[in-house]
């Protein structure tokens, strides 16, 4: 226990916010000091409080989805206190009314806990016969909150976009310097036993993971895309804009880098006699240095250089390509080798020209029309009704939160009500704050609102001890709420520490309390972190290791269909892979990866089974990318890929049917039928027909074919040597992930 509290304690989740911490000080400091100086203070404290409600909303995104959120959450500050106040001296339908509203916002992110602390804040007031006075007035407070906040917009209105597809570019080109530090990189495996501590060591001895470095890529770019749609207006034409010029371009570069990885690997099971090894690594170097630069000029705006278009790097990779491709057709190099550095260098330019498109695209600068964005539809009320009867039906993880959220908030209120504990709601507002859907997330969290919380409280009960005068407190508002709002990303203790007070001067500004206030607001909070512990532990479990099977037999399926996809693209039925196939395998991909990292936080992880999720959502990954590379090695010209296509069905085949296990394990039909025997023929045809083509190729030479000319037995040598390699590598990770997979859920493999 004492090792959790110090890594929860320690830990920095984020960043520190200033400007987010000065506006929410300034909504809430300004009326209660212009309460106190009219002799409003209650009206001034009301104001304060809707202001407080819609900043711990903390919105994120661009301007405009800030704007909604912000909006919503005021309104919803207004409502909650109008029903709050019609609750006001009726604790036991409060009771009926509040837990509802809290598991709601657990099951819509958009509610979150502000309908459930509005109600629940204004519920505790002394009754009023102004109820709706008393809701304008926190409405006001949050839109005194939503303007702060909006300030920047007019002049700051792209910098979300900006550092998104700056961070995209960012992420592509680390991608690419995991490439090249990987070329004629000796075997890393015995440094990697080598246990090291010092972070500045590791840095410098380990190479950098391809892997993480090629998700991170990925997330990126889906994150600039997710940005920039909260950005798109309503225009009539289908002409792309600069943005998504750009992050078409960048997709491009990661998906070319993916296929340069491949083709890398392959070269080094034919090492050609000449040293090109340095040219290639200078030159993915080199294109990653232009991608940085171009990332700054993205964040700056245009202000940072954007570097040239053309690269001496690449040209001489280019020239010791040609010098190699000429030694192979005079039958001094292995001529497989000379067509993989072919492929590479293939690869290279391509690159190069996505960023030289890239420079381009951002030297006409990132221009966007203003206009209201394209709002989705209100989603039919038919299939909300369904997704909620199946996740009754099937006690998703969801469910099962928000129904233990709920029985804990009634409690909660019901022991307040039933032994008339004051400020009994101090229990409530932690158990529903501090319970998460796994019982480490819930710990972590306790444990940090339960020391800042002390802490907090004690600088509380020292403040209301020396009883100062509201303009004072005032002040200290405006202090505690610019530090509290500013550190809270960093690390929740900071809110504990920081917003106890916060919270205690907001609720009591017209009647300040004392230091016995403080104490049972610790003694409560106490009893809340209890509550809290023993519904995660004694309540139902979160439900994700019922959902693996469903979950594997899903990521199975869809990298079948992408496998299949592929297929097409080398037997030429499609033109190219089809980025919303890619993109739904990477999303299965991430709900096991999820899952896996949901049941690291149980009581006692199964460390087995999540080794197995973690070797499967790996080697799902290379499957992907191994495809990819599969696909563009092959798109240039249509040519006879042998028994390519027939091995990628029999690895479909494979895919299905292991998730058809998964989805039924009891079918010995799908047990008894495998597709081992046909793919182990394919793969040693594979081998069989890429020595045919090497045969035809110099026997071509010798006829008096030109070694310049470009025939189709040429580029089918090239495209088939490419693929020889990957195709391999993609059988050997299948099988990893179907192995890993049944393992997962106790199949034997």
């Amino acid at each position: 226990m004492l090792k959790r509290a110090r890594s929860a304690y320690a830990q920095i989740n984020g960043q520190s916010a200033p400007f987010y911490g000065l506006a929410a000080a300034l909504a809430m400091a300004v009326p209660l000091l212009a309460g106190s100086l009219t002799g409003r203070a209650a009206q001034g404290s009301m104001i304060a409080l809707g202001a407080y409600l819609v900043a711990l909303r903390a919105p994120e995104g661009p301007y405009g989805n800030r704007a909604r959120d912000l909006a919503s959450g005021a309104l919803m500050v207004a409502l909650g206190s109008a029903v709050g106040g019609l609750l006001s001296g009726h604790t036991w339908p409060a009771v009926i009314v509040v837990p509802p509203l809290i598991a709601l916002g657990v099951a819509v992110p958009r509610i979150g806990s502000t309908a459930g602390l509005a109600v629940l804040l204004s519920a505790i007031r002394p009754p009023s016969d102004d109820v709706i006075g008393a809701g304008l007035l926190e409405l006001i407070g949050g839109l005194l909150t939503m303007g702060l906040l909006l300030v920047p917009w007019p002049v700051r209105r792209l910098r979300p976009l900006r550092e998104a597809l700056a961070e995209a570019a960012d992420r592509v080109a680390e991608a690419l310097d995991a490439v090249a530090q990987d070329v004629g990189a000796p075997d890393p495996s015995p440094l990697n036993a080598v246990e090291l501590t010092n972070p500045d060591l590791l840095a410098v001895t380990r190479m950098p993971d391809w892997e993480e470095r090629r998700r991170a890529a990925s997330e990126a770019l889906t994150d600039a895309r997710a940005t920039y749609g909260l950005y798109r207006s309503g225009r009539g034409s289908d002409e792309p804009t600069r943005p998504e010029r750009l992050i078409d371009a960048l997709g491009r570069v990661l998906h070319e880098t993916v296929t340069l990885q491949a083709v890398l690997e392959a070269v080094k099971n034919y090492p050609p006699d000449r040293e090109w090894e340095l040219e290639t690594q200078t030159a993915v170097s080199a294109l990653a240095a232009r991608l940085r630069l171009l990332a700054g000029a993205i964040a700056t705006d245009g202000e940072a250089p954007l570097g040239g278009e053309e690269s001496g790097a690449v040209r001489r990779m280019g020239r010791l390509q040609e010098q190699i491709r000429r030694a192979g057709l005079a039958g001094d190099e292995d001529l497989i080798a000379v067509s993989l550095i072919g492929q590479v260098r293939r690869s290279i330019d391509r690159i190069a020209g996505e960023a030289a498109s890239a420079r381009r695209t951002i030297a006409g600068g990132l221009r966007i029309g203003i206009g209201p964005p394209r709002m989705p539809g209100p989603p039919h009320p038919m299939s909300a009704l369904a997704r909620i009867r199946r996740a009754v039906r099937t006690r998703s993880p969801l469910f099962r939160q928000l129904t233990r959220v709920y029985v804990t908030a009634v409690v909660s209120m019901a022991l307040a009500a039933g032994l008339h504990i004051p400020h009994g709601h101090w229990l409530t507002i932690t158990a529903m704050l501090s319970l998460r859907a796994t019982y480490g997330e819930t710990v972590e969290r306790l444990v940090q609102r339960v020391g800042g919380t002390a802490a907090g409280s004690a600088v509380a009960a020292i403040v209301l001890t020396l009883a100062p005068t509201q303009r004072v407190v005032a002040v200290i508002v405006f202090v505690f709420a610019l530090a509290g709002f500013a550190l809270r990303p960093i690390n929740f203790a900071y809110w504990g520490l920081f917003g106890t007070p916060l919270a205690m001067m907001l609720l009591d500004f017209s009647a300040p309390a004392d230091w016995r206030i403080a104490g049972e607001r610790i003694g409560l909070v106490a009893g809340g972190t209890v509550l809290s512990f023993l519904a995660v532990r004694l309540l139902w479990p979160a439900g994700h290791l019922e959902r693996l099977p469903v979950l594997l037999g899903r990521m199975l399926a869809v990298h079948a269909d992408l496998v299949r996809a592929a297929a097409d693209v080398v037997g030429g039925e499609r033109v190219r892979l089809p980025q919303e196939k890619v993109v739904t395998a990477e999303r299965s991909a991430e709900a096991v990866a999820e899952t896996r990292t949901r049941l690291t936080h149980e009581r006692v992880p199964d460390t087995a089974l999540i080794g197995r999720l973690r070797d499967a959502v790996r080697a799902a990954h290379r499957v992907r990318d191994h495809l990819i590379a599969v696909s563009r090695v092959t798109r240039e010209e249509a040519v006879d890929a042998g028994p390519v296509p027939e091995i990628l069905d029999r690895l479909a085949d494979q895919l299905e049917e292991a998730s058809g296990l998964l989805e039924d394990p009891g079918d010995e039909d799908l047990k008894s039928r495998s597709p081992v025997a046909e793919l182990e023929e394919e793969l040693a045809g594979l081998d069989d027909y890429l020595k045919k083509l090497t045969k035809r190729r110099r026997a071509e030479i010798k006829s008096g074919v030109g070694r310049e000319e470009f025939t189709p037995l040429r580029h089918a040598l090239a495209q088939v040597s490419g693929t020889r390699y990957t195709v391999r590598s993609l059988r050997r990770d299948t099988g990893r992930v179907i192995n890993a997979s049944l393992a997962a859920v106790g199949q034997d493999t």
